[in-house]
């Protein structure tokens, strides 16, 4: 019999240029390798419509999101209530086949009665209220602050009364947990990051820079590259570059006031990856400790050196894969032992034991259509 799946995404999934339509896209040839015919429903709100993503799913629908101040409400959080769509429900209606939620943005049809006997599951990026707390204590402005911290007190009650409603699937043991102690989830369960297919490819040897990446118009990475600027290579000689979307021109006049350091703007996929490749030591460290982190990963099976910040690596498994620094002197001194190491075959194939086996997209469409149909 055929095996037909809904999917709802918070965002169109490709271009794959951020780590959440990373995780949501490569899904869909793992399904579709499985025999799964996929009805993929987007919200869009400025990616457009992609015909990449006809090739792996039975329909594509797109949906626009309510942006702006009739996107708010007083009781629902902003993600969650800029994504209600009548014609979407109205879609998902025609048939009985199970429902699969990308994040806790899609799930407000789990309060609607008409879905109240069919097979629903959501897949946790974040814990959501969380990951707004931590924009909060990072926003310097105020009007921002505001927002991140009403958004956070509302996902709170919110993702409290979602955690009995669906089967969940976090990124991470420490997100589940939060799911099952503070929420009293009973059906959550670890699923990996999708991943592209990448097959270990960090060279050995020795590397040309250190390398930050990210998308630099989020705050809290701008914020990332600016104290590894100021208070990590300042005074010493090693080159750093930082990379990445949209920064803005306070951060390029940063990178450029100094000799070591530059800024690539924008770079295309395919110059991301030689970038990682080519650096040394990538060097991320991070103000969000929740959710797994696509960009550790990236570094991690396509680069050599990886230097991290505990917020980073949290609870994610990887920290025997990764030097870890808590202080502007730490990232120093770790920097400056790596700078003349080179990564060697021994590394390599410790990163192969940790990460082969988790991070495989086959199995984890095997794991989940034996979740969803048994």
């Amino acid at each position: 019999m055929e095996k037909h799946l809904h999917i709802i995404a918070f965002d169109v999934p490709y271009p794959t240029d951020y780590g959440g339509a990373c995780d949501v896209f490569y899904k869909l040839p793992a399904f579709q390798k499985e025999g799964i015919k996929v009805h993929l429903h987007c919200f869009e709100y400025g990616r457009g419509q992609q015909p990449t993503l006809d090739n792996y799913c039975e329909s594509v629908h797109y949906y626009p999101r309510v942006q702006g101040h009739k996107g708010f409400s007083s009781t629902l959080p902003y993600i969650v209530s800029s994504r209600i769509n009548e014609n979407l429900y109205q879609n998902i209606l025609k048939d009985n086949y199970p429902i699969f939620m990308e994040g806790v943005h899609c799930t407000y049809l789990l309060h609607d009665p008409r879905f109240k006997n069919r097979d629903c599951f959501v897949r946790l990026h974040n814990v959501e209220y969380r990951y707004y707390q931590d924009l909060y204590k990072n926003a310097s402005s105020p009007l921002k602050k505001a927002y991140y911290w009403n958004e956070s007190r509302l996902l709170k009650k919110y993702e409290a009364d979602l955690a009995g409603r669906a089967t969940f699937w976090g990124v991470k043991e420490a997100d589940n947990d939060v799911y099952r102690k503070e929420f009293g989830c009973k059906n959550i369960e670890e699923l990996s990051l999708y991943i592209p297919n990448w097959e270990l490819t960090a060279p050995e040897g020795i590397g040309s820079y250190c390398l930050y990446h990210g998308d630099l118009s989020v705050e809290a990475n701008e914020k990332a590259a600016t104290w590894l600027l100021e208070k990590v290579f300042k005074n010493i000689e090693i080159p750093l570059v930082i990379a990445g979307k949209n920064p803005s021109e306070k951060l390029k006049k940063l990178a450029y006031s100094s000799r070591y350091s530059c800024l690539v703007a924008n770079p295309s996929e395919k110059e991301m990856q030689d970038m990682i490749a080519k650096a040394h030591i990538n060097v991320l460290p991070a103000y969000i400790s929740t959710g797994m982190k696509f960009k550790l990963l990236n570094a991690l099976f396509n680069g050599r050196h990886v230097v991290v910040n505990e917020a980073m690596i949290a609870d994610s498994g990887l920290e025997p894969l990764c030097h870890t620094g808590t202080t502007a002197n730490a990232f120093q001194e770790i920097i400056l032992q790596l700078y003349h190491q080179p990564f060697s075959e021994e590394e390599i194939k410790l990163r192969k034991k940790w990460l082969v086996p988790r991070f495989n997209n086959t199995a984890n469409a095997k794991k989940q259509v034996g979740w969803i149909w048994g």
